[in-house]
């Protein structure tokens, strides 16, 4: 029996050294950590268990047979984040450079179906050179074995996904599908083509930084959601994500005990300028409203005209949708409802609240967002807001014009309590642009055009571009002083609690994608 442990602590050894120490060192010099590191410093101390530690890869061609290491590049178990279970995969790049094989494959699919069982999230750092060509059609199929348990963990558990290293070709499809992606900066990279292939069929010349680099995904195509400086501080930020987020769909986000003290926020007073073509950062709106230091921004170097995040509101994980005024005016535009739609559906998929801040004049027009579909892309909001069921609140701060008050979470489309402040202007358009076309032929034949027009501006502002025409209707539920927006908030989030709506059966809604 001695011989047998003996031999069993051999190759556990061996499995935990991955391609062995000189490849651990390379690692290293690269500024990255190691597959067990990585998992080490995610997992609470002590918590981690691993499965799947001696398996092997069963390709013989080639001269793979004489090239095997336990646990075939892919490091996969279960164990605690401050004290929530969850399951993790982490892959190993000094093991045949992270290459996924048939069972390598086969290991992460068989920790997604567990997290999918009992109903925990799903984390998975990826560094990896991609299919291992040795195995040809298997590891494809094995891609595709993954690709499919996303989607059916999708909605059910949170999955999320840290990319570490090199993640090319099929290997972008899995977190793409997954809910949040993070980036290493100057460490990691995502792309379908490298640049190699990009050369030889478009004649451009570009390095995978530039290509597919954290950057270039955070600010430019929107991919990734977050980017950290080294490996630690995107584990970090995995940590702090999950925070916000229950266990999975039929749970809702840990309330945090607080006590409440006096909840009226004078600050919020003095933010919004009285020159209502004056910029201001709405960022200092959410800062008024939510618990100290809640505020967890998502994408925020991509749709600068949106912010959208994680927040706590009087101890509630609560999801934010703001328009933007320091950008673009706090218009909508295609990358800006694409942002803030797929936002707004995984709070709907995981019982978090969301907050609606409005200051929006409208979407932006142009030949370029008519061409890019900015009907379509406007739609993918406006629908997300209309199917979510969870605890919806807007508050408009300032401008709700046109389509674009519609869309942000106006009581027509389901909210379930809107708010407004006193300066609100709620209309289909601005009041000049308005006045120009109500009162045409009266400006065009006073003696004093300009007069006339600043005449009839006003007279159209003090009928429509205010809350009061909407609060009568019922469309607002309460003009309310800014200094009150956190009180009244806490109060609301707290009745809605135990809200309960339901869709009309279907098999599932046709989102204009």
């Amino acid at each position: 029996m001695s011989d047998k442990i003996k031999n069993l602590e051999a190759k556990l050894a061996a499995a935990k050294t991955g391609g062995g120490e000189e490849r651990i060192k390379k690692q290293h010099a690269k500024g990255k950590l190691t597959a067990r590191e990585r998992i080490h410093f995610l997992m609470d101390e002590g918590s981690f268990e691993e499965m799947g530690a001696l398996v092997t890869h069963r390709t013989t061609d080639f001269g793979m047979d004489k090239q095997k290491f336990y646990g075939d590049g892919v490091v996969t178990g279960y164990g605690t984040i401050n004290g929530r279970q969850v399951c993790v995969f982490a892959q190993d790049f000094t093991v045949f450079g992270g290459a996924l094989s048939e069972t390598h494959a086969e290991k992460i699919c068989k920790v997604m179906d567990m997290a999918l069982k009992i109903g925990v999230p799903m984390i998975g750092l990826n560094d990896s050179g991609g299919a291992r060509i040795q195995e040809g059609v298997r590891s494809l199929g094995g891609y595709a074995d993954i690709f499919h348990k996303n989607v059916m963990a999708s909605g059910v558990i949170p999955q999320i996904s840290g990319i570490m290293g090199p993640c090319a070709g099929g290997a972008v499809y899995s977190p793409a599908m997954t809910d949040f992606t993070l980036m290493a900066e100057n460490s990691s990279y995502m792309f379908v083509t490298g640049p190699n292939v990009v050369k030889t069929v478009t004649n451009e010349e570009v390095t995978s930084e530039e290509l597919g680099g954290a950057i270039t995904h955070a600010t430019k195509s929107g991919v990734t959601h977050l980017t950290a400086v080294n490996d630690m501080e995107c584990i970090a930020q995995i940590k702090t994500m999950l925070s916000y987020m229950p266990q999975n769909c039929e749970e809702l986000p840990e309330l945090i005990p607080m006590e409440f003290g006096n909840e009226i926020r004078d600050e919020l007073e003095h933010i919004v300028p009285e020159n209502p073509n004056q910029p201001y950062d709405m960022r200092l709106v959410i800062k008024g409203i939510i618990d100290e230091d809640s505020f967890f921004e998502i994408h925020k170097h991509y749709a600068e005209n949106i912010v959208v995040g994680f927040s706590r509101i009087g101890g509630r994980s609560v999801g934010v949708v703001a328009n933007q005024p320091n950008s673009l005016a706090g218009v909508l535009d295609v990358d800006a409802s694409k942002k803030a739609a797929r936002f707004t559906r995984f709070c709907d998929c995981f019982n978090i609240p969301l907050l609606v801040l409005v200051d929006v004049p409208g979407f932006l027009p142009g030949t370029d967002q008519e061409w890019d579909g900015i009907i379509t892309n406007g739609a993918k909001l406006l629908y997300a807001l209309s199917e979510a069921t969870v605890p919806k609140i807007t508050v408009i701060t300032r401008k709700a014009y046109g389509g674009a008050y519609d869309v942000m979470n106006s009581k027509h489309i389901g909210a379930d309590m809107n708010y407004a402040w006193p300066g609100a202007e709620i209309a289909v358009m601005g009041a000049k642009g308005a006045s120009e076309i109500i009162f045409k032929k009266e400006i065009a034949n006073a003696a004093d055009s300009e007069a006339k027009l600043a005449e009839k501006e006003k007279e159209y502002a003090n009928k429509f571009a205010n809350p009061y025409s909407a609060a009568e209707r019922g469309f607002i539920d309460e003009v309310i002083l800014p200094k009150n927006t956190r009180r009244k908030l806490i109060k609301a989030f707290s009745l809605l609690e135990s809200k309960v709506a339901h869709l009309p059966k279907k098999k599932h809604g046709n989102i204009p994608l």
